[in-house]
Formats: structure tokens, C-alpha cells, sequence
């Protein structure tokens, strides 16, 4: 039987953790933050690769590895699939969840006291402040595949929020 936490612990989790990182340990310093929160992501992956590949056997090609990771790594984290996969056929994989879950319950607080003018400052920190909470699947992504002998780089694009497409690009 497998173990579970509370959806809402994770959440909060993630929360204080990029709360912690940008704020307090690197505040003047968001790449060093978004860098080190991406690692704490990369490690959980390729922990939980581990565990979820235990018996099974080693994937022979890469777009196998990716539908692993479409299919059975996402339904354990987040309890559905990935809900569209795209290929180039030359190494680059789209992976899009149409409504992430980590996405749909976050909120921004707008500044204290900010006018109407500055709302395009206003929404510039709201998606800085949702792209720091993206590092952390991306790291769980990179770690996942790095894993299952899949040397990566993975990025989001939260342009049609609360849908997410994460891209993988394999290294050669």
C-alpha cells in the first residue's frame, strides 16, 4: 500500500518553499532562488522515478521514458494524466496539463497602495511570482527522466493560466 499526503500539505509546502527561497535566503537573488528551488525539485524526482520504476523494466527508447512519465509518474502526483503530449520527433516534448493543479488554487496579494497605472507592474510580479512555483515541477520533470538515463532541460509556459505546458528538451 502505497503512502499519500494531504494534497492541501503539499500545497502549502510548495508555498513556503518559494516563499522561503525568494524572500528570505536569496531576496536580492531570484535566479540563485529559482536555481536552487528547480534542484529541491529535481531531487524529489528522481526519487520518486525510483520508487514508481522499481519493477519494472528499463525503458528502451525516449518516447516511452515520456509517456511514463505522462501516464503513470503524473497520475500518482497529481491523480489524472497529462492531458496532451507533442513531439518534434527530434527530441523536444511538450507536455501540457490543461488545468494544473498546483496552479489553480495559488493567489498573488497585489502590493499594498498600487494604482491603477501600475497594473502591468502588478501582473509582471504576478507571473514572476507564478514562474518561481513552476521550478519546482520542472526540477521533479528533469530529476524523473534524468533518472531513467534521460539527460534534460525542462521549462514552462503558463501563458494560458491555469493550463501549463512543460518543455523537455533532450540532450544528445
Amino acid at each position: 500500500m502505497g503512502r499519500e499526503v494531504s494534497e492541501s500539505c503539499v500545497d502549502s509546502l510548495l508555498t513556503e518553499m518559494v516563499s522561503t527561497y525568494c524572500n528570505r535566503f536569496y531576496a536580492n537573488k531570484p535566479e540563485l532562488a529559482a536555481r536552487r528551488i528547480e534542484a529541491i525539485g529535481y531531487q524529489v524526482g528522481h526519487q520518486l522515478s525510483e520508487r514508481y520504476t522499481m519493477e519494472r523494466p528499463r525503458f528502451t527508447d525516449h518516447l516511452e521514458a515520456i509517456k511514463f512519465i505522462c501516464k503513470d509518474f503524473w497520475s500518482e502526483l497529481f491523480k489524472k494524466q497529462i492531458d496532451n503530449l507533442k513531439t518534434n520527433h527530434r527530441g523536444t516534448f511538450v507536455l501540457q496539463d490543461n488545468r494544473f493543479r498546483w496552479l489553480t488554487r495559488m493567489s498573488v496579494d497585489p502590493p499594498q497602495g498600487e494604482s491603477q497605472d501600475n497594473s502591468a507592474d502588478g501582473e509582471n510580479k504576478v507571473a514572476q511570482a507564478t514562474s518561481m512555483h513552476l521550478y519546482f515541477p520542472c526540477g521533479i520533470i528533469r530529476g524523473a527522466l534524468s533518472n531513467l538515463g534521460i539527460p534534460c532541460a525542462v521549462s514552462a509556459d503558463i501563458s494560458n493560466l491555469p493550463a501549463c505546458s512543460f518543455v523537455v528538451r533532450i540532450k544528445v
